[in-house]
């Protein structure tokens, strides 16, 4: 495993720091930052660590930020399980065929992955008319389906999939929106996990990155909730820089990595 300077080090928890700031202001999306934080900020190459990396400290923030919901009773546990068994079995199978994808096609496709995060960032959302929740086999009949699927891209990209899940968990369930954020905390953890361990098995997990960027991102989503009560008011505009900054690294991404395309 590759060491890291005392800068890049310093470097990693700073990028926490960033993830976890962002997560706390805005909400998700925040951790599609994670992987070109450390690939091009801090500076480490090996794309599939990296991924392998930034899904076990996503997965262990997930699991912390899910504590408050938990306490608020914004959990709901059967639909939350229901998604995440079949997600997690997707996240596997994604997992594996990511580590045997070659690294500049994989952080081509994830670029591509970061625009279309932002661009449903800045799509308005419609107003939603309140339904009763599914329960029993009609919801079990859609978080198959959607939590296999949403597992299987979280596990190929090692990405949280917040994004994902919450319009997953409501279009499954018709759950409320701070039902499906505090539940789908619960399938980010899986997914994350899942991730990690298939990365791990085949050690491509830097633990000390791990635990310097968990470290960063407790303390900057800490901040970043604090502010968010002050800028509520701002958060749309909040979203349009933030989708912004995304494209920006996102099309970076794609310039670096153009030549996958011919390989």
């Amino acid at each position: 495993m590759v060491s890291l300077t005392l800068l890049q080090q310093v470097l990693a928890v700073f990028s926490g720091m960033l993830v976890g700031f962002t997560l706390g202001l805005i909400g998700g999306g925040g951790s599609i930052l994670a992987v070109p934080l450390l690939l091009y900020l801090v500076g480490y190459q090996n794309p599939h660590v990296v991924i392998g990396t930034t899904a076990l400290a996503v997965a262990l923030t997930a699991y912390i930020n899910l504590i408050p919901h938990w306490r608020a009773s914004n959990v709901r546990w059967k639909p939350a399980i229901a998604f995440a068994i079949p997600g997690v079995i997707g996240a596997v199978i994604g997992a594996q065929l990511g580590k045997i994808f070659p690294g500049k096609q994989l952080l081509f496709l994830f670029a591509i992955l970061m625009i279309g995060v932002a661009i449903s960032m800045l799509r308005p959302r419609k107003a939603r008319i309140e339904k009763p929740m599914r329960t029993g086999m009609a919801q079990y009949a859609r978080t198959t389906p959607v939590g296999f699927f949403v597992g299987a891209l979280s596990g190929f990209f090692g990405i949280g999939g917040g994004f994902l899940i919450v319009p997953g968990l409501m279009f499954a369930t018709d759950m409320t929106l701070i039902n499906a954020i505090g539940s789908s905390l619960f399938s980010v953890g899986m997914f994350g996990t899942t991730t990690a361990i298939t990365y791990a098995l085949s050690g491509l997990v830097n633990w000390v990155i791990a635990l310097e960027y968990i470290a960063g991102g407790v303390l900057g989503g800490l901040l970043g909730a604090r502010l968010a009560g002050r800028l509520s008011a701002q958060k749309k505009t909040l979203n349009y820089i933030f989708a912004g900054v995304v494209i920006v690294v996102a099309i970076y991404m794609l310039y670096v990595n153009i030549t996958a395309i011919h390989l």
